[in-house]
């Protein structure tokens, strides 16, 4: 990762998978804000541009498909690096995810080592 700040917004509904994955990316240097629902995530994304974005697929208000959508639809958000984790792992949820700019997708259950070999991934994906 480059010497620029990173910032992540991490957005799940559950608060001790939003503590593990802040824990984690603080250990990677990023600074990290949180959000328990699509509508707050949105609200969020409107108010700035993270480096990277972490968002679960079944959320309450809004789903990640559709914060996915939002993304898309927002000049500033275009080419928002979107790591995906969720505990559905159907080749369709992969697929839809995918088709809606999600760079990288990953199981719930995951180890420390796998989130992290992942957000390098996505960061390395972006970078031209």
């Amino acid at each position: 990762m480059s010497d620029t700040p990173h910032t992540a917004l991490v957005v799940d509904d559950d608060p001790d998978i939003r503590k593990v994955i802040g824990t984690y990316l603080g250990r990677m240097g990023f600074t990290v804000s949180f959000a328990a629902d699509g509508r707050a995530a949105m609200k969020q994304l409107d108010a700035g541009r993270p480096t990277l974005l972490c968002i679960d697929l079944m959320l309450p208000e809004s789903s990640g498909y559709d914060i996915c959508d939002h993304v898309r639809a927002s000049p500033t958000l275009q080419g928002l690096p979107i790591l995906m984790i969720s505990a559905r792992t159907m080749p369709d949820d992969r697929a839809r995810a995918e088709e809606l700019g999600v760079k990288r997708y990953l199981a719930k259950p995951f180890t420390q080592a796998q989130f992290v070999s992942l957000v390098k991934e996505t960061l390395a994906q972006d970078t031209p």
